[in-house]
């Protein structure tokens, strides 16, 4: 290992641990996606997504084209295929159906790879994600679950190929396949294959924390948390019990303008695009949502054969009102969190309404993508004005144009 890469191995059945030694060297909206810690940490000025992105060109790489400019590859990107879909096989401990690990675990079983790249949950906290290089198919059983901060698992793909793993599966986020996509070529891998799984207001383990203590006096006894399409979040304890907020009781304004970082308000890739394929939640109505862009990506899914179950996408209501309710919101907010006015009374109402009359299914997630731009936009203007001609790719300047919301002379230059 580099000294520059600065991680240590904690080796356990079928994987290794990787652990950072210590903080990635400062950068100004970072996630410590890994490669600061790689040998050659200056790749960060090409290969990061907050710089200089170049999305036309890596997804011609990575998918042999460009996404369309309408219908729906104008939100999700280049798309092979898009399902509703659930995993049917036994996965304990998934946070959805497991169908994410379960693609990489049937890659490994196929020895269409030769070790996976993902995150597991520190021994010492189950919320904070630790890199990890798993070479058994059962070890990756330990990788299943949300996890919620920061790992160098670019620096772990580095560090997989210098232990004689040619051909990787990794299971990334978006800033984390950005960056894999423009090293690729560099990296000397005989495959990569990318499962992405979208990504959208991460914040730091310690900052998470303070979340769950707002939401419940024991904190501890919370083991799952998830924000679904049916705009609640659902909470699991242990023993057993249940528990299912509304988007809108969420005690989100006492959190501080600081829970989410810069780099998670301003990310302009929330449906992982650079992905050979992707698995969330957004569009699938209670299941799963797969996107697959590539040949790579179908093969992947189709190693699954009769134990993954998919069914046609639904799109219902119509999403302009709120996504111009959180422009407003946004625009008032003096950076941090969009504010949340509604009356105390009227919540509960409105939480019972909107499942019903709000945006589902490919429609939520259209929403959701005008938002996440319209934040990128908002967020960007306030706080680092300079790097908006630099950071925002043409796609997203489309997405946020029906709500009013155009680049300035200075702003368009390099988009």
């Amino acid at each position: 290992m580099t000294e520059a890469a600065r991680l240590i191995e904690k080796p356990t059945a079928g994987r290794l641990r990787l652990i950072a030694t210590d903080a990635p060297p400062h950068r100004d909206l970072c996630t410590d996606c890994g490669v600061s810690r790689m040998a050659n940490p200056k790749a960060c000025a090409s290969a990061c997504q907050f710089i200089t992105p170049d999305y036309p060109k890596l997804e011609r790489q990575a998918h042999g084209r460009v996404r369309e400019g309408v219908g729906d590859e104008a939100f999700f990107g280049v798309t092979q295929a898009s399902h509703r879909a659930r995993y049917t096989g036994s996965a304990p401990g998934a946070q959805w159906t497991g169908l994410t690990t379960a693609l990489a675990e049937r890659a490994l079983r196929a020895g269409l790879v030769d070790a996976v790249v993902t995150v597991a949950a520190d021994p010492q906290d189950r919320w904070a994600p630790e890199a990890t290089i798993v070479t058994e198919p059962a070890a990756l059983a330990a990788t299943r679950g949300m996890r919620m901060g920061y790992a160098p698992v670019v620096a772990a793909v580095e560090h997989a190929r210098d232990l004689g793993y040619k051909r990787l599966a990794v299971i990334a986020l978006p800033c984390q396949s950005y960056a894999l996509r423009s090293l690729e070529p560099s990296l000397g891998l005989e495959a990569l294959h990318l499962i992405g799984t979208p990504c959208s207001d991460n914040t730091s383990t310690e900052h998470f924390h303070r979340f769950l203590a707002a939401l419940d006096p024991q904190p501890e006894r919370i083991r799952y948390l998830e924000f679904c399409p049916d705009y609640h979040v659902e909470l699991r304890y242990e023993g057993g019990p249940v528990r299912r907020i509304p988007f809108l009781q969420l005690p989100l304004q006492n959190l501080g303008d600081d829970f989410f970082p810069l780099t998670c308000q301003s990310c302009v890739d929330y449906t992982n695009s650079l992905a050979d394929i992707t698995v969330g939640y957004m569009a699938g109505t209670g299941e799963q949502w797969v996107v697959v862009r590539n040949a790579r990506g179908a093969a992947l899914l189709a190693g699954l054969g009769e134990k993954v179950a998919l069914s046609p996408l639904e799109s219902r209501g119509q999403r302009r009102g709120p996504v111009q309710g959180f422009l407003e919101n946004t625009r008032r907010a003096a950076g941090g969190l969009p504010l949340r006015r509604m009356p105390a009374f009227l919540r509960p109402l409105m939480g019972w309404l909107m499942p019903r009359v709000g945006p589902r299914g490919l429609e939520f997630a259209r929403a959701r993508l005008e938002m996440k731009a319209i934040e990128a936009v908002l967020h960007l203007r306030r706080a680092r004005p300079a790097r908006l001609r630099h950071m925002l790719p043409r796609h997203l300047w489309a997405l946020v144009k029906p709500y009013g919301l155009s680049p300035t002379g200075e702003e368009a230059k390099e988009t």
